[in-house]
């Protein structure tokens, strides 16, 4: 009996190292980054906001990890400029920022430093608007996120990324945000 119950117990600390291997091989293949982007955002105004200027301009962080060279994830921050608009002799102005997490999916084509990339995900975005004469309104939103790209690696650390993004938010003021987005990630 103390022979089995010893055999047995040898043979559980042969699986447990097998399986440290597989995590072992796990962390092999993530691979954390972070970066820095360029957003245009054009955003689709209604109510009382629709004189509003459409166009906005925003940089982004980002920090995330792309796993098994096929699958992502990432967070995001994004703070827009301020735009100023006169529309029936008022001025209007409007601002938004946005945090959130996308998927991404990543396919290699011709090379494996050209990459077509897809993405979903979720923001919260902050639309503040003034008005000269009601007070000032803050609204958020969480909305869906969308997109399409391309991302070229000049070697295992640096990377240029371009997408192209649809982000469906349903507010009364903001109905959706069509955004451009460029920049680069340092992976380590």
């Amino acid at each position: 009996m103390k022979k089995t119950l010893l055999l047995t117990g040898v043979a559980c600390v042969f699986c447990v190292q097998a399986k440290a291997g597989y995590w072992t091989d796990v962390y092999n293949e993530m691979h954390p980054y972070i970066g820095a982007d360029y957003v245009y955002s054009n955003v689709k105004f209604g109510g009382a906001a629709r004189g509003m200027r459409e166009s906005y301009h925003a940089p982004a962080v980002n920090i995330g990890a792309r796993m098994y060279g096929y699958f992502g994830l990432e967070g995001f921050y994004q703070q827009a400029f301020k735009e100023k608009k006169t529309f029936n002799g008022e001025k209007h102005s409007a601002e938004f920022l946005a945090y959130g997490a996308d998927m991404y999916g990543y396919m290699p084509i011709m090379c494996s430093q050209f990459n077509l990339l897809g993405s979903l995900g979720l923001a919260n975005y902050r639309f503040d608007f003034k008005y000269p004469d009601i007070a000032n309104r803050t609204q958020n939103r969480i909305g869906y996120r969308a997109g399409i790209g391309m991302q070229y690696d000049f070697n295992e650390h640096f990377a240029f990324r371009m997408m192209g993004r649809y982000s469906y938010l349903g507010m009364k003021r903001v109905d959706n945000i069509k955004e451009v987005t460029a920049g680069l990630r340092f992976m380590f």
